[in-house]
């Protein structure tokens, strides 16, 4: 297992050479394609947060591994006036200060924030795509701690995992929990699941699908990704389906987004 100095330098170095939906999405796929996945994503988050009990534009947000800014700005068309943003490293930090001068960054490790996050002063936290980067398990329970005293009681907090009903996967920088360990861990820092559902199906890795097919359906991507136009149009002709999967399905073979509520 990489250290956590060894992931730092890891993630600093990917956003200084790239800081775009490629930079902090599915890489291997290049940019356009992500782009593509970057609008699925926008829809769900958007579709669902919506729903969930909030005062909007009342309430303070806090944005969790915040990278190029992609959930801030969902926050912002959601309404949301004060919103927190945070990240691990500095070469995303320093970027989004200049593209977002209105929010309040700040560099820092989630699992220990020190006394920078206010107890209870949010009514809201995300944390998109970060928590499976988060290798280290004790490091990711103290992630979720943090959540948790970061937020009033009654607070919400919006995430996006991989959920595995499959085995455990673990890799140097991204480790696949299962759905009831993610549950537990949720359960000790004090949340109750509202609900789970897709937010991709066919557009990232099939983590939780059969080895046959993860292995398969992995080749096609990479396939119809050789370059970035191949990229954008294999994106452009997924999207609709992408679109209803996300919609009709109830459970998904990658990543999938949760909202939880602060006991």
């Amino acid at each position: 297992m990489k250290t956590h100095g060894e992931l730092k330098g890891f993630w600093e170095k990917r956003l200084q050479s790239d800081w775009t939906e490629s930079g902090v999405g599915y890489a291997a796929l290049g940019r356009a394609f992500n782009t593509w996945i970057y609008r699925v994503r926008a829809e769900v988050f958007d579709r669902e947060v919506a729903t969930v009990p909030l005062r909007l534009p009342e309430s303070r947000v806090l944005d969790v591994g915040s990278g190029t800014g992609f959930y801030v700005r969902r926050w912002q068309g959601l309404g949301v006036k004060s919103i927190v943003g945070c990240d691990l490293t500095s070469a995303a930090v320093e970027r989004l200060r200049g593209r977002f001068p209105e929010v309040e960054f700040h560099e820092l490790d989630i699992a220990e924030p020190g006394d920078v996050l206010e107890p209870g002063s949010f009514d809201a936290v995300s944390a998109m795509d970060m928590l499976f980067h988060i290798t280290d398990d004790t490091r990711y329970r103290a992630a979720l701690r943090s959540v948790g005293e970061a937020l009033r009681p009654g607070g919400i907090f919006v995430l996006s995992e991989n959920f595995l009903r499959r085995p455990e996967q673990r890799g140097d920088h991204q480790v696949n929990h299962t759905l009831p360990w993610i549950t537990k861990a949720l359960d000790d820092a004090g949340f109750d699941v509202m609900r789970r559902m897709p937010m991709l199906v066919l557009m990232n890795a099939q983590v939780d699908a059969s080895p046959v097919w993860r292995k398969l359906w992995g080749g096609v991507l990479r396939a119809v990704t050789l370059n970035e136009r191949t990229g954008g149009l294999a994106g452009s002709l997924l999207h609709p389906l992408e679109r209803r999967l996300v919609r009709l399905l109830r459970e998904s073979p990658t990543t999938e987004l949760m909202i939880c509520r602060r006991r």
